[in-house]
């Protein structure tokens, strides 16, 4: 079996990481692996109590957050592996996981990106994702497949092309990031893998859904589900996905659905959620995209 490096990236949440390496110290160590952590503004060295769990794991402290493209870019740098496997921390893999995916990579060459069939960690026979559909550039828009449904094992036998893969789970040979890139870290938090899916097919690479491999998400630890910082990331990099991948025309008519319809909506919900603190950083996500008209390495955010 070819070598394959996990990349993980941690930021503050200690107990929440070493879960995940439990996991794979549960189910794959008979495996040839390298797992890497980068650990995103971390206050203390945490080396020696993941060591612990996993005593060959390469841990890296980064002194200030790079976010999620810029940690897993940092992984990347130093990983030694034929094969990428990109992981959120809070996830927890489930034997096989890794070889199914491994197995779609080496059987086609066209394929370049690969992610499982993702299960929520809370409720094990609840969907989160089984593919997505296609983007919508007009709305800035397309659908998780399988979302909430519950699991029959309808998904168990496809393995197939998807429109997008998931970024809490996703493997990648190595050789091929010399044509495609590395994330771009000027997204920080969310988008960031859309974007490189799209990096994937423009360079003749299709991105891939394999329901035979299964894996756990604790979704929205890190930030939340209604926070500042998920909304104000989710407004401003929607807006900057579009801009990036699109013609001039399509951007126009977008941008003029979203800050006039989509906007006036998102208001309206926050609103009716109570939470109309939120309302400024969606707009400020906004102002952001109006106000940076060429891409910027932005790597911080202070609320």
């Amino acid at each position: 079996m070819a070598l394959v490096s996990i990349i993980s990236v941690n930021y503050k949440q200690p107990a929440v990481t070493a879960a995940f390496l439990q996991s794979i110290a549960a189910h794959a160590s008979n495996l040839d692996l390298e797992v890497i952590i980068i650990d995103n503004e971390s206050e203390q060295d945490l080396g020696g109590y993941f060591g612990n769990i996993l005593p060959k794991v390469i841990y890296r402290r980064v002194e200030k957050n790079v976010g999620f493209a810029g940690g897993n870019n940092r992984g990347i740098s130093i990983a030694q592996g034929d094969y990428l496997l990109f992981l959120n921390n809070d996830t927890e893999i489930t034997p096989g996981m890794i070889e199914a995916l491994l197995q779609v990579l080496e059987a086609d060459q066209n394929v370049g990106m690969v992610s499982p069939l993702l299960l929520y960690y809370d409720n094990k026979q609840l969907i989160q994702y089984a593919g997505y559909t296609k983007m919508n550039y007009l709305s800035g828009r397309n659908k998780q497949i399988g979302y909430h449904e519950l699991n029959r094992g309808q998904y168990a036998g496809i393995s197939s092309e998807t429109a997008y893969c998931h970024g809490a789970a996703m493997m990648v040979r190595k050789k091929d990031l010399d044509r495609v890139g590395w994330m771009d870290e000027s997204y920080f938090l969310y988008y960031e893998e859309l974007d490189w899916c799209e990096k994937f097919r423009k360079s003749g690479l299709r991105c891939w859904f394999h329901g035979e491999a299964i894996i756990y998400h604790k979704e929205s630890i890190s930030v939340g589900k209604e926070s500042a910082l998920k909304t104000y990331f989710m407004a401003r990099n929607r807006m900057l996905f579009i801009r990036k991948n699109c013609a001039l025309p399509v951007v126009i008519c977008f941008s003029l659905f979203f800050i006039g319809v989509s906007s006036f909506k998102q208001t309206l919900s926050f609103i009716k959620k109570g939470r109309g603190d939120l309302i400024k950083w969606h707009y400020k996500g906004i102002w952001w995209n109006l106000t940076h008209r060429k891409q910027s390495k932005t790597l911080g955010f202070q609320l």
